[in-house]
């Protein structure tokens, strides 16, 4: 039996706009951490708790590159590529939260799949 690990690189934003970029090999739960603010700092402080943003990697270094690359890049160009994937800003993870949503094993509506190159599919 395999058992594929995955990782995601995620985007979350405050009503006010404010954006957090964290990383995990479980956004379900995350979210829920998030959401619930069973996590000090930040996404607590601001309330910043609506996934707007999320990437799938199978590789963890690749995912900890690309969360370094996205961290560098100005606000601008993160506000470009959420609106890319998901122009309203819906929270990704309202049905997760709800307990009525797909798993995160595959990627969704809003996230993109990356191979062990980071090529985008």
């Amino acid at each position: 039996m395999s058992f594929e690990k995955h990782y995601y690189v995620y985007i979350l934003a405050s009503i006010s706009g404010t954006l957090y970029l964290g990383i995990t090999n479980d956004l379900e739960r995350r979210m829920v951490e998030h959401k619930e603010g069973l996590i000090s700092g930040f996404t607590k402080q601001y309330g910043v708790h609506r996934l707007v943003y999320f990437e799938v990697y199978s590789d963890v270094r690749n995912a900890i590159g690309r969360e370094k690359r996205l961290k560098g890049w100005r606000r601008e160009k993160k506000v470009a590529l959420i609106r890319g994937a998901n122009p309203g800003w819906k929270d990704l993870a309202r049905a997760w939260y709800e307990g009525r949503g797909p798993s995160t094993r595959a990627p969704e509506a809003g996230a993109l799949a990356q191979d062990d190159n980071g090529d985008v599919s």
